[in-house]
């Protein structure tokens, strides 16, 4: 039996409603992660990520958009079947450099190289289009002012108590593992170290938050496709022993095999169900499922070098708002993203004395 969708919802400016005093929420966001590079810029003598500093693998590889879409897929950089280059990053949450025996939610940096189409910021020569995902539907806090509430205790324990945070990530997990037998599933708890010892290659990633979808509204998500993929879903890394686990397994895979993943749309069919300003609700599937729109092909290839790698990470910014205005960010956390990714890539750039430009080829990675 074929389920008829209802029409997408088309944007209107009413439908993002900025927080009271969002502004200075934003600023605080940006003071306390600025606060959490000082301590690894301090300890480690280099500038690194506030979030996400944690690197498994940097790979390149080719996004095709799918042929025939249906009128409201064939939006923005999907709006022709055609084939970018792409790099991805793999990734996991916290800003400071924790064994994988701490386990938390992973992520899925993905940037589209030879887009056209007006940009959001930036030179306007650029051709990237960047989408941020993370493995879980959802974003832990609602909006950025309860974000910034846990950031804040966060950081006072970064590059701090190590071995108190391996035990109580082995805590978190077994809390974890006995609400999911009971039907149930926490992200806050995932996101405090209670994330199960999963391949990272196994998950699916989302961007959690909206994004403009030419004249729509749409979250979008990767999904592996490749049967390689596919055999790696659910299933266990050890990372107790050996504190590069994820590092080691992503390069284990790509020594000998490809790697296809779905490229998936969700468009907003309901406001009242599907949020624009409320980060923290999953949109129901079965009002606007998933949709294919594209793939993502990675050839075998070394995912991560100590020698090389680290440089090429230092050259890459990742931002929501760096791509064109067909995929404008949307909501209260994505407004809050715009200055604190800002920040973060000006203050890696000028400590670390390395120039950041947006590629415009795989080839000059």
């Amino acid at each position: 039996m074929t389920t008829t969708l209802s029409t997408p919802v088309t944007y209107d400016p009413s439908f993002e409603t900025p927080e009271e005093n969002e502004q200075q929420t934003i600023q605080d966001l940006v003071t306390t992660l600025q606060s959490i590079s000082d301590v690894t810029a301090k300890d480690h003598q280099h500038g690194y990520r506030s979030v996400h500093i944690k690197s498994h693998g940097v790979l390149t590889g080719k996004l095709t958009v799918a042929p025939d879409l249906p009128p409201e897929l064939k939006q923005g950089i999907f709006a022709d079947a055609q084939v970018y280059e792409a790099v991805i990053r793999l990734s996991t949450s916290p800003g400071d450099f924790l064994d994988d025996s701490v386990s938390t939610p992973r992520g899925f940096a993905l940037k589209v190289i030879g887009v056209q189409g007006e940009r959001l910021q930036g030179d306007a020569a650029d051709n990237t289009q960047d989408f941020l995902l993370v493995s879980g539907p959802a974003f832990v806090n609602k909006d950025a002012k309860s974000f910034l509430g846990g950031l804040k205790l966060l950081a006072k324990t970064t590059n701090q108590f190590p071995q108190f945070k391996k035990v109580i990530s082995a805590f978190l997990r077994g809390v974890e593992q006995v609400i999911e037998s009971l039907g149930g599933e926490s992200a806050t708890i995932k996101s405090m170290g209670g994330y199960p010892q999963t391949h990272i290659l196994g998950e699916q990633f989302f961007t959690q938050v909206p994004v403009l979808y030419g004249p729509y509204m749409a979250k979008l998500s990767v999904r592996p496709s490749s049967p390689a993929l596919q055999a790696l879903i659910g299933t266990h890394v050890n990372s107790n022993a050996e504190p590069d686990a994820l590092r080691q397994a992503v390069n284990a895979f790509f020594a000998s095999n490809p790697a296809q993943w779905e490229v998936l749309v969700q468009l907003c069919r309901n406001l009242d169900t599907m949020p624009i300003e409320d980060a923290s609700i999953a949109w129901p599937e079965d009002e606007s499922p998933y949709l294919k729109v594209a793939t993502i092909d990675v050839q075998p290839q070394i995912a991560w070098d100590e020698k090389i790698s680290p440089p090429i990470e230092d050259k890459l910014a990742f931002s929501p708002w760096t791509g064109i205005a067909a995929h404008r960010p949307l909501g209260s956390v994505m407004r809050a993203r715009k200055l604190t990714y800002q920040h973060s890539s000006t203050f890696r750039r000028e400590f670390n004395g390395c120039p950041m430009h947006e590629p415009r080829s795989t080839k000059v990675l």
